[in-house]
């Protein structure tokens, strides 16, 4: 397995660090449009492992909005798999570059909704992944796969959907995706400050879509921002966290493959978080179309929301100033296989201390770097495969839980995940 990962941010930079612990690939070649971020990444990891993970390890310079150049780099290093961990609004032209390349795709996020800021769901609209499912048989010509959102979630939640289904419930009433903190980020002289810890350009774009909620009588539908609130309780010491709807893919692709009445997204924002994201709205900040600004080199194109995601610290750079853990999480209602009423939440929590000791990554982009790079090696394994473009559902879910909850010292990721019985 040679594999192009395309991007050398938060996720990038840890998902090639928790791969340098793992030997299932020949070569992993770091890209980025600043190639310098690419070259700091596989500098970390030559400093910390022996000359030959070392030498497993290239960085070159990519344009993630050029299909063409996607599809060169890829050739150039005979790449069998694109790993995609930039925005999302690159997904088209690294879904495109991969497959003119005829390498396997594995993305965390999957292509955008259409039209934005109003209902995507309506008889016109493009949902979340339309795009790249309506490609599928463009795919399965080449014999080739896309595994789509596989991160954490989407990704880890789609993958526990499957073992709820496969192992749990005889019947689903509800697949709810639940993730909650109480990761606090402070500045030098202790006190908080605002610094999303994930991408705010993507945080966006999540949030301010009209939430998408599933029925099995209804289809996909939409709510409005912020919807339904409701208090979650976390596991790991995080506690009751306020989570409202929130646009996202697992409830565009749980219904793909698995059998419920209802599928949702809760996220646990947080008063100050949802304001502000509000008042961002309301001046136009979270605009994507450029608008035309005075510079001292003339008048330039920018578009508001990439001066908003310019303005913040870059949350790769956050792991030494925060504190807490993040949990992500599926909640699961239903019958279960004994025929009785059974509530369960499946979930994994990442403490920032650890993965800032382990990795020198803050936790929220650990975590969701963690579970591509354990799909890569089930791939590698020939444990999944298959072709088209396919959710993290479509696979036997067993074996990734397995190998992700295995010792380090036997093989796997020594990445424990819970399971809490709750009552009904």
């Amino acid at each position: 397995m040679k594999i192009l990962l395309v991007g050398a941010g938060g996720v990038g930079d840890s998902i090639a660090k928790i791969a340098a612990r793992r030997a299932f690939y020949e070569q992993i070649v770091v890209t980025d449009y600043d190639l310098a971020r690419a070259e700091r990444t596989v500098a970390w990891i030559a400093a910390r492992h022996t000359p030959e993970v070392a030498a497993k390890f290239t960085a070159d310079r990519i344009d993630a909005s050029d299909a063409s150049d996607v599809e060169r780099v890829a050739r150039r290093h005979g790449t069998t798999h694109v790993m995609n961990a930039v925005e999302p609004k690159f997904v088209p032209t690294i879904f495109a570059g991969a497959l003119a390349a005829d390498a396997n795709y594995v993305d965390m996020a999957m292509s955008l909704s259409e039209p934005h800021p109003t209902d995507p769901y309506s008889e016109t609209g493009i949902k979340l992944g339309d795009d790249q499912f309506a490609q599928s048989a463009d795919w399965e010509l080449k014999g080739t796969l896309a595994l789509v959102g596989m991160g954490v979630e989407p990704g880890l939640s789609d993958v526990f959907a499957r073992y709820a289904a496969d192992h749990l419930f005889s019947e689903i009433d509800e697949l709810g995706t639940r993730d909650g903190a109480n990761l606090v980020v402070r500045d030098d002289d202790g006190t908080e400050v605002f610094a999303p810890s994930f991408s705010i350009w993507t945080t966006i774009e999540e949030c301010l879509n009209p939430p998408v909620i599933w029925e099995k009588d209804r289809g996909w539908f939409t709510t409005a921002p912020f919807s339904e609130p409701e208090v979650f309780d976390f596991p790991g010491g995080i506690g009751a966290v306020e989570c409202v709807n929130v646009e996202h893919e697992e409830v565009l692709l749980m219904p793909r493959w698995v059998d419920a009445k209802r599928v949702t997204f809760k996220y646990g924002l947080g008063n100050e978080f949802i304001g502000i994201l509000r008042t961002l709205h309301q001046l136009g900040l979270d605009k994507t179309a450029p608008l035309t600004v005075r510079s001292a080199n003339g008048p330039v194109q920018v578009a508001p929301r990439d001066v908003v995601a310019a303005g913040l610290p870059d949350p790769a750079t956050l792991g030494p100033r925060m504190t807490g853990k993040t949990c992500a999480g599926l909640w699961v209602t239903g019958t279960g296989v004994d025929g009785y009423p059974r509530e369960v939440y499946l979930y994994h929590v990442a403490d920032n201390e650890w993965t800032m000791a382990e990795y020198e990554s803050q936790c929220v982009v650990w975590q969701t770097a963690l579970n591509p790079v354990i799909a890569l090696e089930l791939l590698s394994l020939g444990v999944w495969g298959g072709s088209g473009v396919l959710g993290p559902e479509a696979f036997d879910a067993l074996p990734f839980l397995e190998l992700m909850a295995l010792p380090v010292e036997e093989g796997g990721y020594g990445q424990a995940w819970g399971l809490e019985d709750r009552a009904v």
